[in-house]
């Protein structure tokens, strides 16, 4: 079963629709019995950090989450703010990340980067061919971004994306059964069905 976590803080219709477009079943839901049966987890997210871990632990999701990651016939995927909350933290707030990458979130500095902040938009991704995620993609891939944030980790061998908006940042990680994109695939045509499609097969 796949299930896309209802917190509060996602494009949670989105995913849905996109997921159901390809044929796939799945279910939107904030149940603990849900969360534990799913082989397939979905993480969506679009706000604060701190907001988000707040919703999550007054769910009590982080240690059903933290529990899964563990459960070797499950996967998860975290989507924008959903990817950063798999990290230790993030400079957006106070509160610990999920901590399942090691790693932490930092703000773009729009001076360094002479850009305006958010990225918004659609921006190509340069991934590792040994991704699951993007395993039989097809080239020159673009995926739409809206974020001021983004991770960094201490774990070189779980970045499997990245992206260049003044800087190189890491647009995709895998580690283990733990996936998770910077940008919005249910926003992302042609490409985000396939990585959708990548990830709903594992």
């Amino acid at each position: 079963m796949t299930t896309i976590l209802d917190y509060g803080m996602g494009n949670v219709g989105s995913v849905r629709n996109m997921i159901k477009r390809m044929n796939f079943d799945c279910i939107i839901s904030s149940s603990r019995a849900d969360i534990e049966a799913s082989d397939k987890l979905i993480i969506p997210g679009v706000g604060s950090f701190d907001s988000a871990v707040v919703k999550l632990q007054d769910l009590g999701m982080y240690e059903i989450i933290q529990k899964k990651a563990q459960d070797p016939g499950a996967y998860i995927l975290g989507i924008c703010l959903g990817m950063q909350l798999l990290f230790n933290n993030s400079e957006e707030g106070v509160l610990p990340g999920l901590g399942l990458i090691n790693g932490a979130v930092r703000k773009f500095n729009e001076k360094e980067i002479n850009r305006r902040i958010p990225h918004i938009g659609w921006n190509y991704v340069k991934e590792d061919p040994r991704s699951r995620l993007f395993a039989g993609c097809e080239e020159a891939q673009r995926f739409y971004f809206v974020h001021s944030y983004y991770a960094t980790t201490e774990d070189p061998d779980c970045i499997k994306c990245v992206s260049n908006y003044g800087i190189d940042f890491v647009s995709a990680v895998e580690k283990n059964n733990v996936l998770g994109v910077q940008f919005h695939p249910e926003k992302s045509h042609r490409y985000g069905k396939a990585l959708l499609k990548n990830f709903l097969e594992l």
